[in-house]
């Protein structure tokens, strides 16, 4: 097997959490994925709607084959300047105010500033509120941006040159344990990013190439259902996304081992290839886990709501806590990308 530069991947995967990605505003990731590719020696294509492709040629073109990860993650959108000059959000995402509530934030504006800031609860001083504090509903309306700027209107916050639709991106605040232990916001799917990464330099530092015809495509609109309903090649017959697996109570996967879903809430993958895969996995002796997900899509079949036919599976590194301050380990990511690596010598 392709040896794995474990040091490459977690470089990679350190400099993605820390660029602020949510989704639809992904330009900054995608231009630094697209020169490490270069550096690399590849030649990435942009897509129309921002994301990102490049092909390597196999040994043959009959089954031509696809992988596909997301750069953009959660985050938020202005959607009012309050009277007391601070910000009312609109999702990007789905995910639970609780999981951002204190975290610093910044405000990225239409003419380019950036303005650092915290979301809070707007009745957050216990000194003042007392029991409501705790009790007060998070939700939209209850929830607000004290920005970092000296502002108590609407009229100042408005010189600074915020507006509404600015997006809004939350500290990752990412930490690599020395035991292995990594913890970020946004691994979801930046770690599955970092492992497509290393998989491809494992491949072109080899002197292999796949089996099949492969393109690689980095989407840009996941968190909102449509990454991967195009950007594929016409001939496509199979399509892996390589996305986090669930870590919980009920689950099988772990933060320890690359995980192969059988079954998300929209209802099973291809038989055919999650056996396939499952079998690589064994002949390559990459310990895995098999596992079924109750909340959750993937790119894989946003192409098949779009009418992509083809053959689609989903792997990925164990992540706990999704959608909140979340958890891995490199295990899992050198796991999934062996796997990955595998998959495209079988």
């Amino acid at each position: 097997m392709s040896q794995i530069d474990e040091q490459y991947m977690k470089d990679q995967l350190s400099a993605l959490l820390e660029i602020p990605s949510p989704t639809g505003f992904t330009e900054e990731v995608i231009r630094t994925i697209s020169s490490n590719l270069q550096q690399l020696g590849l030649s990435a294509m942009p897509t129309i709607k921002g994301g990102l492709t490049i092909e390597l040629e196999g040994n043959s073109d009959t089954s031509p084959r696809a992988l596909t990860a997301h750069v953009d993650t959660l985050g938020a959108m202005v959607k009012e300047i309050k009277s007391n000059g601070r910000l009312r959000l609109t999702k990007i995402g789905s995910f639970a105010w609780n999981t951002v509530e204190g975290e610093s934030c910044q405000v990225f504006t239409r003419h380019g500033k950036v303005i650092t800031g915290s979301l809070l609860i707007e009745h957050a001083s216990g000194h003042i509120y007392g029991e409501g504090v705790t009790k007060l509903e998070r939700e939209d309306a209850t929830m607000e941006v004290r920005i970092d700027e000296v502002t108590t209107s609407i009229e100042e916050t408005q010189s600074f040159g915020i507006e509404p639709g600015d997006f809004v991106a939350f500290n990752p605040r990412t930490v690599m344990s020395q035991n292995g232990f990594i913890r970020s916001r946004h691994l979801d799917d930046k770690a599955g990013v970092a492992c497509v990464l290393a998989a491809i330099k494992a491949i072109t530092d080899s002197g292999h190439i796949p089996t099949q015809r492969t393109t690689f495509h980095f989407s840009n609109y996941e968190e909102v259902g449509h990454g991967a309903a195009s950007g594929f090649p016409p001939d496509l017959t199979e399509l892996v996304a390589v996305d986090m697996a669930v870590v919980g109570e009920g689950q099988n996967s772990d933060e320890f081992h690359t995980t192969i879903c059988a079954k998300d809430f929209r209802g099973p993958y291809h038989y055919q290839l999650v056996r396939h895969l499952q079998n690589v996995a064994e002949s390559a002796g990459i310990p895995y886990k098999m596992d079924t997900y109750p909340f959750y899509g993937s790119d894989g079949e946003a192409y098949w709501r779009a009418g992509g036919d083809v053959r689609v599976a989903l792997i990925g590194p164990g992540v706990d806590a999704s959608h909140n301050y979340e958890r891995t380990h490199l295990d899992a990511l050198i796991g999934t990308t062996q796997l990955i690596v595998a998959y495209l010598m079988s």
